[in-house]
């Protein structure tokens, strides 16, 4: 609930600083290795919009697959766990790239 309760705090304060009437929709960014169960952001998003300059707003959610770099050979390759191994070398030790995060990417309001 307070990862909801925070993008709604977010997404109000910017909607505020753009003099905005409502907003309508508020657009993540979401990785696979987020560690976010989507279906609880939804429902608490929701519940956390009550009240505020965001009730009623859609959620779009932008699923980001992610990726690693082999620290032997290289080798870029999508992941889906920490543990993954390199596909090309073999190597257990990678660096993740993307797909850890959750990001706000977009805010659209009504004036």
């Amino acid at each position: 609930m307070s990862l909801a309760m925070n993008i709604v705090e977010i997404a109000t304060q910017n909607g505020l600083a753009e003099n905005a009437g409502k907003i309508n929709m508020v657009e993540l960014e979401i990785g696979s290795l987020a560690g976010v169960m989507v279906e609880a952001l939804t429902f608490c998003f929701e519940a956390a919009t009550k009240g505020t300059l965001a009730e009623g707003a859609a959620l779009q959610i932008n699923d980001v697959q992610a990726k690693a770099k082999c620290t032997k050979c290289g080798t870029l390759f999508f992941i889906q766990s920490h543990f993954d191994d390199c596909p090309d070398c073999g190597n257990p030790a990678a660096e993740i790239i993307q797909g850890m995060d959750l990001k706000i990417i977009s805010i659209t309001v009504d004036e």
